[in-house]
């Protein structure tokens, strides 16, 4: 494999922590209502939030190519789960895995729906909704999950220098104080506001 970015180490990192979870989803989680803060664009069950992601994980080749929102039209529109909701997530999980595995070329520039970027920027904050979705999901859905020491170094690295800026555009909420004694995990969940009892 060659040699890495950071950013690309942080979002391979991050994805699978959350494939972890997701392969672990029964039919009576994807039935499973979500919490009312993660409705805001009418997902309303784990399963319609599988479909987010499913569509989240659809768009990176494109993006990491450095393709414009016009030029991938309609290509990733509709139900992309069909019958086998975890398969196929699973195989446009691979399909991101691959392309976020490979060298990527230095200015590459991601067009997003909310302007362009560096790449790297792009999977930088790619990564906080990956990483930050896991033990969320796994929370509701009592599954058992915890990042790796190596997931908490990578997003607490990434995220500490910047939290303030990060709060200020809205990627994370106030800090949430965490119990006396609590884990690097919760520690890091209290630090960006996610963290719950």
């Amino acid at each position: 494999m060659p040699d890495l970015t950071t950013e690309q180490q942080l979002f391979l990192a991050s994805d699978a922590a959350l494939r972890e979870v997701i392969d672990q989803f029964t039919p009576e989680i994807l039935a499973l209502a979500v919490p009312a803060e993660w409705s805001t664009n009418k997902t309303t069950t784990m399963s319609g939030l599988l479909a987010n992601h499913a569509k989240d994980e659809a768009w990176v080749p494109d993006v990491i190519a450095g393709k414009t929102i016009e030029e991938v039209g309609d290509t990733w529109k509709g139900d992309l789960l069909g019958t086998d909701p975890i398969g196929n997530y699973d195989k446009l999980n691979d399909l991101a895995t691959a392309a976020v595995s490979k060298p990527i070329a230095e200015g590459q520039i991601a067009h997003l729906s909310y302007g362009d970027f560096p790449v790297g920027t792009f999977l930088e904050h790619t990564s906080y909704y990956r990483g930050f979705q896991a033990p969320l999901i796994a929370q509701v859905a009592k599954i058992p999950f915890h990042m790796s020491d190596d997931l908490i170094d990578m997003l607490w690295s990434s995220v500490e220098p910047q939290i303030e800026d990060l709060r200020a555009i809205h990627v994370f909420g106030p800090p949430i104080e965490v119990p006396d004694g609590s884990d690097r995990q919760a520690l890091l969940l209290g630090m960006t506001g996610f963290w719950r009892p």
